[in-house]
């Protein structure tokens, strides 16, 4: 469960390493985000020669949580890291690659992260 001032490391290649939830995109009363879900994050780390900046408001969804997820199997996953891919306007990722797994419950809304992923658990 991703909620506000958590920090999330960026998978993609935008140039970002490390952000912090500032919202969870939703309504009032979404205090908690999980896989698959919009938030505005405020990037921490970025690498020098990145197009993003230190300090930027950036939009995001959540690839990975360290809290787990049920599936309607009975499985569970859990992942050992929060993760989250940064978004443009039209919630394509804005990096041309993602890093690490990604889960297939992301299928639904963000075919675009599945395409770009390595593997999918």
């Amino acid at each position: 469960m991703i909620m506000m001032r958590t920090k999330l490391q960026v998978a993609d290649n935008t140039g970002a390493k490390v952000a912090s939830c500032i919202q969870v995109l939703g309504g009032s009363k979404h205090r908690y985000g999980r896989i698959g879900d919009i938030i505005i994050a405020n990037v921490k780390k970025v690498l020098p020669t990145g197009d993003t900046k230190k300090g930027d408001v950036v939009r995001g969804v959540i690839v990975r949580t360290k809290s787990s997820l049920h599936r309607p199997d009975g499985t569970y996953v859990r992942f050992d890291r929060n993760a989250m891919v940064i978004l443009d306007e039209a919630n394509n990722p804005k990096g041309t690659r993602v890093f690490g797994v990604v889960p297939r419950e992301l299928r639904q809304n963000f075919m675009k992260i599945i395409s770009l992923a390595t593997e999918v658990v």
